[in-house]
């Protein structure tokens, strides 16, 4: 028995097995956080609305720092594990011996005071070398293992990267699911249309990650992008819309939204209740047209926040960083320049780009493949001006007194 079907207006879709899970999932990486630790008690109501609401799928890894805590505890006090699919992610990057996949393992299931996860992914499996490093460390034999005892219910994999390379993937075994990276921006780019569709083809339910690409479709997104989703009649908002343009697509089972308001939560809802397949008009398409035009002659750096290529061991906010910088050109000099500050200087300890050493060591996680310390140099000679270094020195005295 799966999950109980909420009495909402929540919608699912249906996995290969045939589990209804809910169109909206609940992305954990970016729970609620009180300074840098989570906020279990605004996380935990956050979370029970939406499972209140429908929502029964809870997507969380080993690496997003205590989210599996987290989870598992709001579950905990709630009593209600069985009411909700728990999809987490093995870093196979870190597995050196088929011993220690089982350590890993162990671990996520004390973390999530849990006996069994529904849905369990190779984390960001980059290529076919990876999959088959693992092959020899025996991790075909050991999720026969797990899923033979009922401790793993699903198998799949998330990736970043190009089209090519998912396809093969998706062939290397008898996959139960996948997720990828997708979005109107990454339409044609990463797995892209190409790589839902065949996974579809095949049976592969897809979850989407980075819907709104960590967040640049709504905040980074340009002042006429902007305009030209507000003369649409029907008020929707630049999350709504890339919302709608995915759930248009039969071939998406779930979208993942990093939710960590109320308000969120209940906007996506109510979005996820309206929305049908394939209801997108050519004026729709269109109108996301126009807008995929107007970000593309804006954006500087690709990256979604992901926050992959953290931490680095010299201190950079490499997200951060690229954060500030698209919004010179996003939005203007003075917004990109004030945040940079803020998220560079405003710290105990400060992360700059010019603290960068060019090792490269980041660039290796990168599922954009962006070439971050290119990027950072352009970074340190757009920000860190005269007026940047002033600031700095100005803050650093204040610390000291």
């Amino acid at each position: 028995m799966g999950p109980e079907e909420s009495k909402t207006v929540m919608q699912y879709r249906t996995d290969k097995k045939g589990n209804k899970i809910s169109i909206l999932g609940y992305g954990c990486m970016r729970f609620t956080k009180k300074g840098t630790s989570i906020d279990l008690g605004r996380a935990e109501k956050e979370v029970m609305e939406a499972i209140e609401s429908g929502v029964n799928y809870f997507d969380t890894a080993y690496v997003y720092g205590g989210s599996e805590v987290t989870l598992g505890e709001i579950l905990k006090r709630n009593s209600c594990r069985e009411k909700v699919y728990i999809a987490t992610k093995l870093p196979h990057y870190m597995v050196k011996s088929k011993s220690s996949l089982e350590k890993y393992f162990q671990e996520q299931l004390k973390r999530l005071q849990t006996d069994y996860v529904d849905y369990y992914l190779m984390h960001m499996l980059t290529d076919i070398d990876t999959w088959e490093r693992l092959k020899a460390l025996g991790v075909e034999d050991w999720i026969k293992e797990k899923m033979d005892s009922g401790q793993i219910r699903n198998i799949g994999f998330s990736y970043h990267g190009n089209t090519d390379m998912f396809i093969k993937l998706v062939d290397a075994y008898d996959w139960d699911f996948c997720q990828i990276q997708y979005n109107y921006i990454d339409e044609h780019s990463q797995a892209g249309r190409r790589g839902l569709d065949y996974a579809s083809k095949k049976g592969i339910p897809v979850i989407v990650m980075e819907p709104l690409r960590g967040g640049r479709l709504v905040n980074l997104l340009p002042e006429k992008a902007k305009e030209i989703f507000k003369q649409d009649s029907r008020n929707r908002t630049p999350a709504e819309w890339a919302f709608r343009w995915l759930w248009n697509q039969e071939s998406v089972t779930s979208v993942l939204s990093g939710m960590n308001s109320l308000e969120m939560i209940r906007e996506n809802i109510r979005v996820a209740s309206e929305v049908k397949v394939d209801e997108f008009t050519k004026e729709d398409f269109a109108l996301i047209d126009q807008v995929k035009s107007e970000i593309n002659k804006n954006i500087k750096v690709g990256c979604t926040g992901c926050g992959y290529c953290m931490p680095c061991h010299k201190g950079v906010d490499i997200p951060g960083a690229f954060h500030s910088y698209n919004m010179i050109y996003s939005e203007n000099r003075k917004s990109g320049w004030r945040d940079y500050i803020m998220c560079t200087v405003m710290r105990k300890t400060p992360s700059s780009a010019s603290q960068c050493v060019d090792c490269g060591k980041c660039e290796k996680h990168c599922p954009q493949n962006i070439e971050i310390r290119k990027e950072l140099k352009n970074v340190k000679k757009e920000l860190e001006t005269p007026v940047y270094k002033i600031a700095k020195a100005a803050v650093g005295l204040f610390k000291l007194w």
